[in-house]
């Protein structure tokens, strides 16, 4: 009810009771009972008008948290599809998973009161934004692994993990967002697919996908992979890439020579077979696909980490955040260039180089304000607007400010299989930030 409707009611009982005043037949009790009554419908008039200014309870949608009003509540679950950015729910952010330094070296870090003065001071901030970006990679991958199914199309499922993404995450630039394009490689496509525009592959049944997608917090990448098939057939294939992660990532620590992670991956993945139309194949590790340091805003850092033994002496520093990644392999174990090239990221080593097109300048503008040295593909570029670009694309290529990273492919009837997690060499433990119940 208005303040108009109120005021209205009120001087329609006013009249009343003026008439019923000079009114003789009327006895002083009912004079009285009739006073009542007026002060009884102006405090419910009241009462409903301050109920009209209260926000209206509305039951949660899938809508962005864009579309939310000022005067609906806040949400306290999320949707499905999950489109209730992450912050709105969780207000602390829960570490990954945390595994104790049992080396001799490095078993006095556990309780060193000095080193934990160090991780307040120096990590705080950067352990939210990973924590953060994990718990949206968690819960993106779980809806990815009940919606995917077979029969969709690639580029829908891309887009469905991306949209997904940005929308818990709540962003798409370089403040939050995307970490790098959503890789969904076949069978015996190992890394870096991810469809163009008018893309019609479709996902099958007896497919082997690979799923691996980033997200980032302040340019804190947390890149993890899972590989997902719907035939059982497959299942002691990605059991033993599962193990090699696993393996991977209880060797991974403080002074420990990269060689030493490469050499129990392999053994553990080289250790199962898996059956296929008749034939046993020894699960192999890609020999030439490795983990790696992450960098802020910088998905490749400076160290690769292998898969095999190639006795690389470089070691593990503390501070250092890994992706430690394994590709086991039906195949030759041996990936090379092929396909048409969808993913690019900027060089960060190029310094100035003079361009001559009008177009290229103008792309790399959009993508140094878009992206800056964030990974991204051609899909991205059609989203924000950029059009007939791939002669500029080209060019920036050619001329060493941009790296094209195309397909990394196996022996044809081969099948690849990924598990890839992000973890950081805290100074006083180990902690896998993208662990979760599923792998």
């Amino acid at each position: 009810m208005t303040a108009e409707e109120i005021k209205e009611n009120v001087e329609a009982l006013t009249l009343d009771e003026s008439k019923r005043n000079k009114s003789s037949s009327k006895s002083a009790a009912p004079q009285d009972d009739d006073d009542a009554l007026l002060d009884a419908m102006i405090r419910k008039a009241a009462e409903s008008a301050e109920a009209a200014k209260a926000p209206t309870k509305v039951e949660l949608t899938g809508k962005s948290p864009s579309s939310t009003t000022n005067n609906e509540p806040a949400p306290t679950a999320q949707t499905i599809p999950p489109r209730v950015g992450l912050t709105k729910l969780i207000s602390e952010f829960a570490p990954g998973e945390l595994c104790d330094y049992v080396d001799d070296n490095n078993r006095f870090r556990t309780t060193s009161e000095e080193k934990r003065a160090l991780e307040r001071a120096q990590y705080e901030t950067m352990l939210y934004d990973f924590r953060r970006a994990a718990e949206v990679h968690r819960q993106v991958r779980t809806y990815a692994r009940e919606a995917i199914k077979p029969g969709m199309k690639m580029i829908d499922i891309c887009e469905a993990i991306e949209d997904t993404v940005r929308a818990l995450v709540e962003g798409d630039d370089k403040s939050a967002g995307i970490g790098f394009p959503t890789g969904v490689s076949l069978n015996h496509v190992a890394a870096h697919y991810t469809p163009n525009a008018g893309d019609k592959t479709v996902l099958q049944y007896d497919d082997v996908m690979k799923v691996d997608f980033g997200v980032h917090v302040n340019g804190h990448i947390i890149d993890s992979a899972f590989t997902l098939t719907f035939n059982p057939r497959y299942d002691p294939l990605l059991e033993a890439v599962r193990a090699a992660t696993d393996a991977g990532i209880k060797e991974a620590g403080i002074d420990v020579r990269l060689c030493d992670v490469g050499a129990t991956v392999q053994e553990v993945m080289e250790s199962h077979e898996i059956e296929l139309d008749g034939k046993t194949f020894q699960v192999k590790p890609i020999r030439n696909l490795n983990g790696h340091t992450i960098g802020q805003y910088e998905i490749h850092g400076g160290k690769s980490v292998p898969i095999v033994n190639n006795g690389d002496q470089t070691k593990m520093e503390e501070g250092e955040v890994y992706a430690i990644e394994t590709f086991g392999s039906t195949g030759r174990a041996y990936v090379h260039d092929e396909g048409e090239c969808s993913h690019y990221s900027r060089r960060t080593d190029s310094g100035h180089v003079p361009l001559r097109l009008n177009t290229a300048k103008n792309l790399l503008a959009a993508i140094d304000k878009q992206f800056g040295t964030l990974p991204f593909c051609r899909r991205y570029l059609d989203r924000i607007g950029q059009t007939k670009y791939l002669l500029a694309l080209n060019n920036l290529v050619k001329t060493g400010l941009l790296m094209d990273h195309p397909p990394l492919v196996d022996s044809r009837g081969s099948y690849t299989a990924q598990f890839e997690h992000t973890l950081m060499l805290r100074p006083t433990v180990k902690e896998v930030f993208s662990r979760g119940d599923d792998y």
